[in-house]
């Protein structure tokens, strides 16, 4: 590395003593060993013989694996791994091993959970070191309550599906009354009100059924049904009381007496 001095200007630069800008350059270079500044203030790495004739700088050979045993239950694994490596890193290898996913395991070593950021050497850990592995506690509730959101929206599924049926019959029935209507056929008035009852107790189960994401969908798509359904019978329900009542008579044939008489022949 090249060194760069200023000389003191206290004895006209004859003295040889390190100036307080040289010291600071100096610590500098300390901090980051292996770097080196250049002329234009960039800072890059040292360069030193082999690079100088043109050959790469040799890298430090990896440190040798370690074996970490790790314990899980009832259950035994010793894993190599390198010890720059981090906790984080462990669980990865871990995870085919166990069936935990990373983010649901929880590594303590010497009794303290360990983060994914921190380092086996750093906590010292070493070949044939043991580290305890758990379910994240934080894991199993968010898997707790997200059965128990699974089992919410499965439930009004089912719900929602049996008044899609109730309401895919109704509609059929105002599909059948429309059409008479416009046949010219009146309706009972009642058939009508009936209807339109049914499909009101039908809106208030959806409205009672506790939903949320696609199931949220589903339940608003049925009331939309459900409503159009009622709108249309209540016009149709305007329109059949402008009808009048069909009444069914019967032309009878009518005979002359005069014109049916029958003689009849007496006997002693």
């Amino acid at each position: 590395m090249a060194w760069v001095m200023h000389r003191s200007s206290s004895d006209g630069g004859s003295s040889s003593g390190w100036s307080d800008a040289a010291a600071a350059v100096v610590a500098a270079a300390e901090e980051r060993a292996g770097w080196e500044v250049r002329p234009s203030g960039m800072v890059v790495q040292a360069r030193d013989d082999a690079a100088g004739s043109g050959g790469a700088p040799p890298r430090p050979p990896p440190p040798p694996e370690i074996k970490v045993r790790v314990k899980y239950g009832g259950a035994r694994h010793e894993v190599s791994v390198s010890p720059i490596a981090t906790f984080g890193q462990l669980k990865k290898l871990l995870a085919p091993r166990t069936g935990l996913q990373p983010a649901d395991q929880q590594l303590s070593y010497r009794g303290r959970a360990r983060g994914n950021a921190e380092y086996l050497d750093a906590c010292g850990v070493k070949n044939k070191s043991k580290v305890a592995l758990a379910e994240d506690p934080a894991s199993v509730e968010r898997r707790y309550i997200e059965r128990q959101r699974n089992a919410t929206a499965e439930s009004a599924n089912r719900a929602i599906g049996a008044v899609a049926l109730e309401v895919d019959k109704l509609a059929d029935q105002v599909t059948s009354i429309e059409k008479s209507i416009s046949r010219g056929n009146k309706v009972p008035e009642v058939q009508i009100t009936t209807l339109i009852e049914l499909l009101m107790r039908h809106a208030v189960k959806l409205e009672s059924i506790p939903a949320a994401g696609d199931s949220s969908s589903q339940k608003n798509i049925q009331a939309k049904r459900v409503q159009k359904c009622v709108e249309t019978l209540d016009v149709l329900k305007v329109s059949n009381a402008r009808l009048q009542a069909v009444v069914v008579t019967t032309k009878w044939e009518t005979f002359d007496a005069a014109a049916t008489t029958t003689k009849w022949e007496l006997f002693d």
